[in-house]
């Protein structure tokens, strides 16, 4: 069952999904209505999910499902990647990149590959006060507190020490 985004509940457990580039005005709507229309029917093990997903930033897609409810099974998370990849072929998007988000000097979503982080680090392109993208949050509440977060308080800290100590 689909339900909007800020009416799912705080505790709903979150997928994030980090595409390869910028959505289209177009491809949001596609987005959106093909993620409404595959949560609608979502269900684990016969029993309807409550369920939610949202587009943000023009390049990320966050699926929400309130486990108060119903738990997701392994099956129901594999159907919910299986539209992604789906969809993204569609599109001729990747919703699996593994870059580094972050925002520039003009809010714009940036991705920088992992092993060229310490680099951006060193040329000064991610500082200690750049805004990164933690997709690793658990939950909707954490989600709102720290999905967005100064590189300085993310696992990007480490970098930022090692550059003053030296």
């Amino acid at each position: 069952m689909y339900i909007p985004f800020n009416e799912i509940d705080l505790s709903a457990r979150v997928w994030i999904y980090q595409a390869n580039r910028k959505f289209t005005d177009e491809e949001v709507g596609i987005l959106t209505e093909t993620l409404k229309a595959a949560l609608e029917g979502w269900e684990a093990h016969g029993h309807p999910l409550t369920a939610s997903g949202k587009i943000f930033e023009h390049r990320f897609v966050v699926i929400a499902v309130d486990e108060t409810k119903e738990l997701p099974s392994g099956c129901s998370i594999d159907k919910s990647v299986h539209w992604l990849q789906q969809i993204g072929s569609q599109l001729n998007i990747d919703f699996f990149d593994r870059s580094l988000a972050y925002l520039d000097d003009n809010n714009n979503v940036e991705t920088i590959p992992v092993p060229k982080i310490k680099q951006a680090v060193t040329d000064q392109i991610i500082t200690p006060f750049t805004t990164v993208f933690d997709n690793q949050v658990n939950n909707k509440a954490q989600w709102m507190k720290r999905w967005k977060i100064p590189a300085s308080n993310s696992w990007l800290s480490r970098y930022f020490s090692a550059q003053t100590a030296s």
